[in-house]
């Protein structure tokens, strides 16, 4: 195959990316510290800054002194140059949040998905592309800023999600739903459908307990369980998109009846309804989804309920175990609502269940931490998907969906 030429086009557009992402990522810069950090001459980088700087994409936020000579300019990506959506699909809601570059929340709208509009807890596609565009109109009027300064938005969901934004998900029966281009009928906003743990693990990774690490997997554990996989620096996704699916590994041979249709999957032990069904069944209780948090503000948790936790905790330590096997990570960071539940009091009892379950080598060079961006992460994470886009394109999108900047 005959290998693609070089443009000075594609070299400026590389350039001006490598300044934008380590700009967004390291902070507040002087232009001599951007030249060290991206390798770019020093009249490299203070002309690809001036044409960002013009254009309203960089911005000066201060001085910062220096050895004896004039100070330094300080630069930053300018909040307000645009802003990002991001929206999460789950069984019972959806919520949109609207985002400046900064990463500062300006609004938040939640619509609980009508009742019947779900079958066995799923979400009709129908009904959630509808809230989801409402939502970002609200959210957008909300925040007071104009539709059309919005870059973009991302959707996060369950299931195995293809590059156009195809999604195929066994547990919610959503077989092959064009969310994408359902979307993207209903908005002049660019639209990116991504699986809701992989946005979480991008979230954390720039953001929270992933900063830093170069091999690590993000785990959520809500009504189901995903995990985002990144190795050396890059989100591992697999030949069709469908890697991270951890939830589905067999636990037990001939085990309990996943939501999948097959039998033993870790998420049927380890499923916040799952976990939910055993308490009931354990102290009588119904078996509503905030049975967990009420028996986890108990102190201590009176038997047969502390059993349950117990027995939980050591189904999501070996699960862990075979993700610190497999990949042999630096860090696993667990998250979702049911995982940060039982994290939050019993972090040292399930890396004690890694530890027994993992092999020795591997489990003492991993770390096993609790993501700080908060049990609902899934919209932030969605949201971080646009401004990928925009870091990776330098903040020259092609496309005329896309805007290419703005004078001020």
């Amino acid at each position: 195959m005959e290998a693609k030429r070089t443009t000075v086009r594609d070299v400026r557009r590389a350039n001006r990316a490598s300044l934008l992402t380590d700009l967004f990522h390291g902070g507040r810069q002087s232009r001599q510290e951007l030249g060290a950090t991206t390798a770019l001459s020093q009249a490299s980088v203070s002309n690809l800054i001036g044409e960002m700087i013009d254009e309203g994409l960089v911005e000066e936020a201060g001085l910062v002194g220096s050895d004896g000579g004039r100070p330094r300019v300080l630069l930053r990506v300018a909040p307000h140059y645009g802003y990002v959506a991001g929206a999460d699909v789950s069984a019972s809601e959806v919520i949109v949040e609207l985002y400046d570059l900064a990463m500062s929340r300006l609004a938040v709208v939640r619509y609980p998905l009508p009742a019947g509009s779900a079958a066995r807890g799923v979400p009709d596609p129908t009904i959630a592309v509808q809230q989801v565009l409402a939502g970002l109109t609200a959210a957008v009027a909300e925040s007071g800023v104009a539709l059309s300064e919005v870059l973009g938005m991302g959707v996060g969901v369950s299931g195995v999600v293809d590059p156009d934004g195809v999604v195929h998900s066994q547990p919610t029966g959503w077989d092959a739903v064009p969310l994408g281009a359902l979307l993207r009928a209903g908005t002049d906003v660019p639209v990116q459908v991504e699986n809701g743990a992989q946005a979480v693990g991008r979230a954390e990774m720039w953001f929270g307990a992933g900063r830093g690490a170069r091999h690590a997997v993000i785990v959520l554990v809500g009504t189901g369980a995903g995990a985002a996989v990144v190795l050396d620096g890059r989100g591992h996704r697999g030949a069709y998109s469908n890697a991270g699916e951890w939830g589905h590994t067999p636990l037990m041979y001939g085990g309990e009846l996943c939501r999948c249709g097959a039998r033993g999957c870790l998420e049927a032990y380890i499923g916040a309804d799952r976990i939910a069904g055993r308490l009931a069944e354990a102290t009588g209780q119904d078996a509503a989804p905030q049975l967990l948090a009420r028996v986890l503000a108990e102190d201590p948790i009176p038997e047969p309920a502390a059993a349950v936790v117990r027995q939980t905790v050591d189904y999501l330590g070996a699960g862990i175990a075979g993700l610190v096997n497999l990949f042999s990570p630096e860090r696993i960071v667990l998250g979702g609502p049911a995982g940060l539940a039982l994290g939050e009091r019993f972090l040292a009892e399930i890396r004690a269940a890694v530890a027994r379950h993992a092999l020795r080598h591997p489990y003492s060079r991993t770390g096993v931490d609790l993501c700080q961006l908060g049990p609902d992460a899934v919209a932030m994470g969605a949201a971080t998907l646009p401004i990928a886009r925009l870091l990776a394109d330098g903040g020259l999108p092609p496309g005329p969906a896309y805007r290419r900047g703005r004078s001020r």
